[in-house]
Formats: C-alpha cells, structure tokens, sequence
C-alpha cells in the first residue's frame, strides 16, 4: 500500500460488491477472491446472493479476504461497499463500518447528504466511453484497487485474463486500468 490508498486493516478485510442481476456483481467479487488467493498468496473466500430473476433482482458479492486463514466466510459489516443500484445501497448502507470506505456509481446512486469516506465514482459513464456499460463492474473494480491497494495490480490482471473470455478480455483489461486512473485521480485532487 501507498501513501495515496485508504488505510485497510491487514488481518481480515470484508468487500461487499451490490447492485442488481445483470450488472456483473458476482464476476466482480470472482475476480477480487482469484485475485488474492490465486495471485496475491491470500486467504479469500467469496460469497454470493442474487434473487431467482436473471436480471433486475438484488444481487450481492462478499469477499473476505485474509493474511491468515478466513473463520467465517460473510461479511458481517464491510471495511468496503461498492454499490451500483440505489436499492442496494439502501438496503446494504447499515453494514459498512463506521470508517468503511463506501464506493457508489455516481449514475444510479443517490447516497445521503451527510456520508463520510464516500466515493461517487463514474463507472457506467467510464464503461460506456469504453464502447459497453457491461464493462462497469470492472471499471469499480479497478477503483477499489486503486484506492485501497488490498490487492495488487498484476494480481487482478491475471485474475481477469485467466478468468475471462478472450473476445472480452482487452475490454476489461481496459476498464479495470480506466478505474484504477479514476482512483489516482481522485486521491490527487
């Protein structure tokens, strides 16, 4: 970790990743827990929750990742919540620490006047300039990395090359570094 990422707890560190089916919350925490357990030498496990529809359900992914083994697979309150859909963000708010780092996409979430540590980040318009909204959880994911460090840079780029499909794999390549830009930018103003 750098001087410009936030402050995570090395011991157990809990990622929520939030929207809804369709938005690719799942891949996104795929690829965290690959990223650190495969790539990094972590301890992570990932969980997943979605409703019974193929798109427009709540859907959630918990990562928790470790430097020591993982005692308990959920996240109970979160050191990290990335949301992507005002109803998750109202439904998973409470669960993220007192000192959590919250990461919200500035074009569906709406959060609360007064939120502290709070990150709009424009990941469907930065998806979007990439040629694809589809790509958006990768452009968080990329931020989320950028802006803690809990994970390294080659370790997510391996994740996603050993992960995704070739036809996408430049795409994604490039939204995750287009996220991790976002987040040195922000750090920088």
């Amino acid at each position: 970790m750098n001087d410009t990422t936030q402050d995570i707890d090395d011991a157990v560190t809990g990622v929520r990743f939030s929207g809804v089916g369709g938005q690719g919350i799942v891949l996104a925490g795929r690829l965290l827990g690959k990223a650190a357990s495969l790539f990094d030498g972590k301890d992570a496990v990932c969980t997943q929750s979605y409703g019974p529809e193929a798109r427009g359900g709540a859907s959630r992914a918990d990562v928790v990742i470790s430097d020591h083994r993982v005692d308990y697979p959920f996240v109970i309150e979160a050191d990290v919540l990335a949301v992507f859909f005002q109803e998750a963000y109202m439904m998973f708010r409470p669960h993220l620490k007192d000192d959590g780092l919250l990461l919200v996409d500035d074009f569906f979430v709406q959060p609360d006047a007064n939120e502290t540590n709070l990150h709009s980040v424009p990941a469907i318009r930065t998806a979007e300039e990439l040629g694809t909204r589809m790509a958006a959880n990768v452009v968080m994911l990329g931020y989320l990395v950028g802006a803690t460090g809990i994970v390294s840079t080659e370790a997510i780029e391996q994740s996603i090359r050993t992960t995704l499909k070739p036809s996408v794999l430049d795409l994604n390549l490039k939204a995750f570094k287009s996220g991790m830009t976002l987040a040195a930018e922000n750090a920088a103003a």
